[in-house]
């Protein structure tokens, strides 16, 4: 199938490989040239636009940042919309507000094309072992014409129902996500403080009933010399998906104290200018909140 990829950043360039990888023919784009050499060099086409991506594609893909990046691809002058061809999908898998997303999808259904929200689970390390997840809100028939196409970036694909529910759900995974790992940090300093060796207390819980996916691959970026360079997903990234779970909180009228606690983490994060780092490092406040640095 002929694909279009919008959005070439660390988890777009990873997807635009397994793609390739599965026999699919890609045309990507991004913002910054620059991120799509090394996908150019490995067999990718490359347009100048996201109209002119969804010209040569039947299905397009986008991950950006936030909401207002999927519109301006979306929907602006150059967006994927004014090519998308007839009886084309489009399918974004930024996490962003349900609510934006269904904003965006009703555009598109008023032009008679079709949009479905897609985010993905999984961090760079899930994507590149071929162990992320995907969750789908949509229009049921389109979502099975792409069906096999999305099976090709992950093993588990779910359509969860109708416009938007996909964001949703992805907001709240993301919240469970999140303070697992705060609970995490704040578990190791305890044990840490009363006199349990580090590398004991995080090997103790990775074997543990507690244990999960998550902690396996990022519970040891806390041991010494261990946290990575580049971040799986850095204190501002993670936080904009708290704040969008509390947003979603106060709209529906569904408590949420522990992502409002977690949220709170990061903002201390930030204000020992440790916000660089993956979200992990919020192990540190706690650390000296306890005094033990």
């Amino acid at each position: 199938m002929n694909i279009g990829f919008v959005g070439l950043g660390a988890m777009g360039q990873l997807i635009v490989r397994r793609l390739m990888h599965a026999g699919h023919a890609v045309i990507g784009w991004n913002r910054s040239a620059d991120k799509a050499a090394p996908l150019i060099e490995a067999g990718m086409g490359w347009s100048g636009s996201p109209r002119g991506v969804a010209e040569a594609s039947e299905v397009v893909f986008s991950i950006v940042t936030d909401a207002a990046a999927v519109r301006a691809v979306a929907l602006g002058d150059d967006g994927i919309l004014a090519g998308l061809r007839k009886g084309g999908v489009f399918i974004d898998m930024s996490t962003i507000a349900p609510d934006a997303s269904r904003d965006i999808a009703s555009v598109f259904a008023k032009a008679g094309a079709t949009m479905l929200d897609a985010p993905i689970s999984g961090s760079p390390v899930t994507v590149t072992q071929g162990n992320a997840s995907i969750m789908v809100g949509g229009d049921a028939a389109a979502y099975e014409r792409v069906r096999e196409v999305l099976l090709a970036i992950g093993p588990k694909v779910t359509r969860i129902g109708g416009n938007g529910l996909a964001c949703q759900m992805k907001i709240a995974v993301n919240l469970l996500l999140m303070v697992e790992v705060i609970a995490f940090g704040e578990a190791v300093a305890l044990a840490e403080k009363g006199g349990v060796a580090r590398e004991a207390a995080v090997d103790a819980i990775l074997k543990s009933v507690a244990a999960s996916p998550v902690l396996g691959y990022r519970g040891p970026f806390i041991l010494e010399g261990k946290m990575p360079a580049v971040p799986l997903a850095d204190v501002t990234l993670q936080q904009k998906d708290m704040l969008l779970a509390l947003d979603l909180g106060r709209k529906l009228g569904s408590p949420v104290p522990l992502a409002a606690a977690a949220n709170e983490m990061m903002n201390a994060c930030r204000g020992l200018g440790i916000d660089h780092n993956d979200f992990v490092t919020a192990y540190e406040v706690y650390r000296r909140l306890g005094g033990q640095s």
